[in-house]
């Protein structure tokens, strides 16, 4: 048995190798998709988190804690699941990361990363419900400390509510006396309390968030429409309503950072509801709707994590603005770097 058949049986998540079977349509997209995702995605996010870092787009300290997190959450997101996973371990299989002694702790860490930028999508977007619906609450809530307190307890949280995934599996096949791959230990389809932790599992990530975030945005929405009619009525009798261009920018970062979560990840959700975790570990043709489905929705969650520095440059114009003086800076650094031309004759 050859190295190449061993890794096909390699048990990872979402993880299935085209060696057996007929190239799918679905595989050339994913082997375009991923490396556009890497290139563009790592570098931007980097520089979003190192833009919002230095505090001068104009945001209040709490928001701006949130959009760094949320910007380096996703570099880690792209870097485990799109540049390791994705990419290096698609192209070379048989890695040290496919041993049985590591691939418990790869699936650990994917799913970490995953979750935790998922939660703090959902954080921020409550963060702005309060802000905008709550205002009694605001002033104690809406702050620097609480969003501070908040990104690390879900940090904390998503490290040790899959902590279960680093005993969860065991070597799938040896070779020459070298284990590789990893597979769910028999009592994960069979024992209640590793059923509960995989309903656990499926339900907090996506589909708990997404509903959340679907139920904040529809009650952030009422209020806003019940807002507006009463603000029409007193700008009539008051003239201009100042407070209102600091509410619009605030709804509209609001919608479209949970907007943007909610279309990228609706594939992934509706996928969910319909074949629950089945396809994540029984793999299956490469052609067949469901599986085309999962990946189709696998490749837009992870297009999210390159959309918010989109967003932020299409909605915050202090953000464009830091963005430009980033490359202008840049640009006279590598200037005087670069060897003149020398002229013929010298």
């Amino acid at each position: 048995m050859n190295i190449r058949t061993v890794l096909s049986f390699h048990c990872v998540p979402d993880l299935n190798w085209d060696y057996r079977m007929e190239r799918a349509p679905i595989l050339y997209v994913n082997e375009i998709a991923y490396p556009i995702l890497a290139v563009f995605g790592i570098p931007a996010n980097v520089l979003t988190a190192a833009i919002l870092y230095r505090g001068k787009c104009g945001l209040s300290k709490g928001i701006t804690r949130y959009m760094v997190a949320m910007a380096i959450s996703n570099l880690l997101v792209l870097i485990v699941h799109v540049l390791i996973r994705k990419i290096y371990m698609y192209y070379t299989p048989n890695s040290f990361l496919s041993l049985s002694a590591i691939c418990p702790s790869n699936i650990y860490l994917r799913v970490v990363t995953l979750d935790f930028s998922v939660w703090l999508t959902m954080s921020f977007t409550f963060d702005r419900f309060v802000s905008i619906c709550c205002p009694k609450l605001r002033l104690a809530y809406c702050t620097d400390r609480t969003a501070v307190t908040v990104i690390v307890s879900l940090w904390a949280l998503s490290c040790l509510k899959y902590i279960p995934f680093n005993v969860m599996y065991v070597p799938r096949l040896t070779v020459d006396n070298v284990k590789w791959g990893c597979r769910p230990k028999r009592a994960y389809f069979i024992s209640g309390w590793w059923l509960v932790f995989s309903w656990m599992c499926s339900i907090s990530l996506p589909f708990l968030p997404f509903l959340i975030i679907l139920l904040f945005n529809g009650l952030t929405v009422k209020n806003i429409i019940a807002a507006n009619k009463v603000r029409r009525r007193l700008k009539a009798l008051n003239g201009k309503d100042t407070e209102a261009e600091n509410r619009r920018k605030s709804i509209v970062l609001l919608f479209t950072v949970s907007g943007a979560f909610i279309l990228l990840w609706t594939t992934v959700a509706v996928n969910f509801i319909c074949t629950r975790v089945a396809v994540n570990f029984l793999g299956g043709d490469h052609t067949s709707p469901s599986y085309i489905a999962n990946d189709v929705g696998v490749l837009l969650m992870h297009v999210s994590s390159c959309a918010n520095t989109c967003i932020y440059g299409m909605t915050q114009r202090k953000f464009r603005q830091e963005v430009k003086n980033a490359f202008t800076h840049l640009t006279s650094i590598v200037q005087p770097m670069t060897p003149a031309r020398q002229l013929p004759g010298t």
